[in-house]
């Protein structure tokens, strides 16, 4: 089996795992992408790379995967306010990467909507190969039913690029939950975007007081924008999800659970979140000890992800083909 991995990645070149919490995850950390965490401290983004294109040339069930950064948070005038120096990686750091790679890597671009030629750069980057783009609309603090997007969003449509869109929760930068809600996709999948939910909507800290709730495997306890997002799965021709980042322990709770809706199954694509480091074990999943133990001795970070999926949605699954539906050569006008 082979498929291709809808959502990673690109770290930004800037990063460095000198903060007092990178010093003591950089092992974890390291170990989850099966790379050296001497090597990764000292050269961080080229051992990322590195190990990245690795992973993808030598794993046995992705054969590629698509690749992005997240643009910068810019004002009204489209002046530059903050860029993360972990998750920001430039379009340009993606189309290089991709270029060094390109057996490994299909380049999406992330612009945010603010900048005052975003139009001419969905033009530009369109036609020097990226094949999607990517929202962290929680980052940049919009709201994505913002008519103002409308010109966007056709375009986007015109060109037949697919829009992936964080939905849930977000503690890899920094994040106003207010806009992290099924709601942020109306407005895009009215326009006709073909729109990819991340996350599947799942993630948030939803009861405080009994925190279990958070953590059970009951459907009565798990996020509405979950269910939401699977009730407009059914409701739109143009929407997606992925199940990118699905097992941390706040997600992997709902996989059980989404193996049963049969009726979204052609609808929803396989993603990791790479470099996302991977929890296979003490999560809430529901795979048995001695898968789990077995999952977790994977050495290549996607068949470790993959092996944990095929759990839930077997080889012959439409899970790993439904991106031969949204991979299409993007549309010239």
């Amino acid at each position: 089996m082979k498929t291709i991995d809808i959502h990673t990645h690109l770290l930004n070149p800037q990063v460095r795992f000198d903060r007092l919490f990178d010093r003591m995850a950089v092992r974890f950390f390291a170990k989850s992408l099966g790379v050296d965490p001497v090597k990764l401290k000292q050269q961080p983004w080229e051992t990322h790379v590195a190990a990245m294109a690795h992973a993808v040339n030598t794993s046995e069930t992705v054969e590629q995967t698509c690749l992005f950064g997240v643009d910068s948070r810019v004002d009204s005038t489209g002046k530059e306010t903050h860029r993360d120096k972990t998750v920001c990686a430039r379009n340009a750091d993606v189309l290089e990467v991709a270029g060094r790679y390109p057996l490994q890597f299909i380049p999406f671009f992330s612009i945010n909507p603010l900048r005052p030629n975003a139009l001419e750069l969905i033009e530009e980057y369109s036609e020097r190969g990226f094949r999607g783009a990517k929202f962290l609309q929680n980052y940049w603090g919009l709201n994505l039913n913002n008519p103002a997007f409308v010109p966007y969003y056709e375009k986007l449509r015109d060109k037949n690029l697919p829009l992936i869109i964080h939905i849930g929760s977000e503690i890899s930068i920094q994040s106003e939950k207010r806009y992290e809600g099924s709601d942020m996709l109306e407005l895009p999948l009215q326009t006709g975007v073909t729109v990819i939910a991340a996350h599947m909507g799942l993630g948030q800290i939803n009861h405080k007081w009994l925190f279990w709730r958070n953590l059970s495997r009951n459907p009565a306890w798990f996020d509405k924008d979950y269910f939401h997002i699977l009730e407009m799965l059914e409701q739109h021709d143009n929407l997606y999800g992925d199940l990118s980042a699905m097992l941390i322990p706040l997600r992997a709770r709902a996989l059980e659970h989404l193996a049963s809706q049969k009726q979204v199954h052609h609808k929803i694509l396989f993603g990791t979140d790479y470099p996302v480091p991977l929890m296979i074990r003490f999560n809430t999943h529901g795979i048995n000890p001695a898968d789990t133990k077995r999952i977790a001795s994977i050495q290549n970070p996607f068949d470790r992800y993959a092996a944990a999926m095929l759990q839930f949605f077997p080889k012959e699954h439409p899970l790993y083909t439904n991106h031969q539906h949204i991979l299409t050569n993007p549309t010239p006008v």
